[in-house]
């Protein structure tokens, strides 16, 4: 993935990590750290940045805040995903009401994902 890596938004993307919204704070403390797994936070792929990224899944996980639903933020979104797509990875989207309000579903889909394509293994029952 380095080859695609915009190097001039690296400084950007260290300033995100270091200010992370509440809910990314909560979903990176709460679950997504305590994976088994290399989970990059504000990842710089090509020339956008990702919230989260697990390269073993090729899978980004954005967290979409009030922004992301104006007619500018979709238009941005739908280019972005495009591209994005366009490498080969997927798109694992919540909202920040989901993290609020439905956390434990938010974390299971994830999970569920990540069982799905082979990078952990099920919890053992």
């Amino acid at each position: 993935m380095n080859k695609t890596n915009n190097t001039r938004l690296t400084g950007f993307s260290q300033h995100l990590r270091r200010n992370m919204t509440k809910e990314e704070k909560r979903l990176w403390y709460d679950f997504l750290r305590k994976l088994n797994l290399t989970v990059n936070r504000q990842k710089v792929i090509g020339n956008y940045i990702v919230d989260f990224y697990i390269a073993d899944a090729r899978l980004i996980i954005e967290l979409d805040g009030s922004q992301h639903y104006t007619i500018e933020g979709r238009d941005a979104d739908a280019s972005r995903d495009t591209y994005l797509n366009g490498l080969g990875l997927t798109f694992l989207r919540y909202t920040n009401l989901q993290i609020h309000q439905e956390f434990e579903n938010v974390c299971n889909d994830i999970f569920r994902y990540l069982v799905k394509c082979g990078s952990i293994k099920p919890k053992e029952e």
